[in-house]
């Protein structure tokens, strides 16, 4: 009976089912806290150190509790960005859809880690000392029963409801809604090449992961958070760490500097810009959303009707966004704005001009000192004082 009873209920048989979910959780944050930190900020983009403590502990932590091996894992996640949204990348929601990334996205996920190429070529300065090779990647499943022997032996039988929780918190937050939802659903505060969002600005079950296009936009940075309502737990973690001095931050965002406005825009701004592109843009996206509310407001005085309504509508919408982001279907509509908005028209136009600075290659950078010049100049001369003000602001950058 003593036997039959510890089956049942464990060494922990006091344990109210408040206590056994808290355990839970903290269990799970353990896990998500290695993944994003060890895994994905440490190992794949190398955006921080991590000394030997908090490294041989997540190691051993996600060797119990995902079976994953950093080598896979490094490897398959740096080739999704070197591939992202196109038929090479691992898991895209926009080239798989979202329904394969929510129900099969650990199926992708272990086949392309099974690529022997993907390995070498992706794979590069993750650990390979003798407890990775004959315990970690020898044995990788292993770990995971083990961890079922712990929660059965702590909780009795519904430790096994416990471990199943600790099976499944991987695939269902960091492959159904990291790599299908964040790239998929949600907002974005820059325009980053690739569909990446970022799914909610307060994500602690996902410790971070969920600012997933500022991530994207600042792949090599250790902090995930750029805006003052987005909460990185993750980083909060790191710093704490950087303060035990258990870790190194090597990058984060960039954030454009503003001086004193020069009477022209030289080399040092210039630099500026394009070092901050995709701030300059997303300041730039704002004032084009307010130009475009005031103009809905505008025409929604003179009494048209609700399709040209929701024309005006979709260009709060998608006049901001890159050329190749926009849907073919909408340009028709957003194409009749502009010819009724000579003010919108030319914010879309100058926008574009812009972007020229730091997408063509074939210039040199005298040429393209010459080209801001000529814009902040135009810009300025333009009658729309957002966008003079906008160029005043350019010419009080630098690095």
């Amino acid at each position: 009976m003593a036997v039959v009873d510890w089956l049942a209920h464990g060494l922990w048989a006091s344990a109210t089912w408040w206590q056994v979910v808290l355990v839970t959780l903290v269990l799970t944050h353990l896990t998500i806290c290695g993944v994003t930190i060890f895994l994905h900020r440490a190992q794949a983009h190398r955006a921080l150190e991590l000394g030997p403590i908090p490294s041989h502990f997540f190691r051993f932590w996600l060797w119990l509790t995902t079976g994953m091996v950093t080598k896979e894992f490094v490897a398959v996640h740096r080739k999704h960005h070197a591939k992202c949204e196109t038929e090479e990348d691992p898991h895209s929601p926009q080239t798989r859809g979202l329904k394969a990334l929510l129900l099969t996205g650990v199926e992708l996920y272990r086949a392309e880690a099974k690529n022997a190429e993907t390995l070498t070529k992706y794979g590069k300065g993750t650990p390979d000392d003798w407890i990775e090779r004959n315990l970690y990647t020898r044995y990788s499943w292993q770990g995971v029963g083990l961890m079922l022997i712990i929660d059965v032996a702590l909780f009795g039988a519904i430790g096994l409801t416990v471990w199943a929780i600790q099976m499944a918190w991987i695939p269902v937050w960091a492959t159904g809604v990291i790599n299908g939802i964040g790239h998929y659903w949600g907002y974005r505060n820059f325009e980053a090449a690739d569909a990446s969002t970022n799914v909610s600005p307060w994500g602690i079950l996902i410790g971070g992961e969920e600012l997933h296009n500022n991530h994207h936009t600042f792949a090599t940075s250790a902090k995930f958070s750029v805006k003052p309502y987005e909460f990185d737990i993750g980083w909060m973690y790191i710093c704490a760490m950087e303060k035990l001095g258990w870790a190194k931050v090597r990058k984060t965002p960039p954030q454009l500097q503003l001086g004193s406005i020069k009477p022209v825009a030289d080399s040092q701004t210039l630099e500026a810009i394009i070092a901050n592109r995709y701030e300059v843009m997303a300041r730039y996206a704002a004032d084009v959303r307010a130009a475009c509310a005031a103009e809905f407001d505008r025409v929604k005085k003179q009494g048209l009707s609700a399709h040209r309504l929701g024309e005006f509508k979709l260009a709060q919408r998608w006049l901001h966004r890159d050329e190749e982001k926009i849907p073919q279907a909408v340009k028709p509509q957003l194409a009749s704005v502009m010819s009724e908005s000579p003010q919108l028209a030319k914010l879309v136009a100058m926008r574009e001009e812009l972007r020229m600075l730091w997408t063509r290659t074939n210039v040199s950078a005298e040429q393209l000192v010459a080209d801001l010049q000529a814009w902040c100049k135009k810009a300025e001369a333009s009658g729309i004082e957002a966008l003079a003000d906008f160029s005043r602001k350019l010419r009080a950058a630098h690095a």
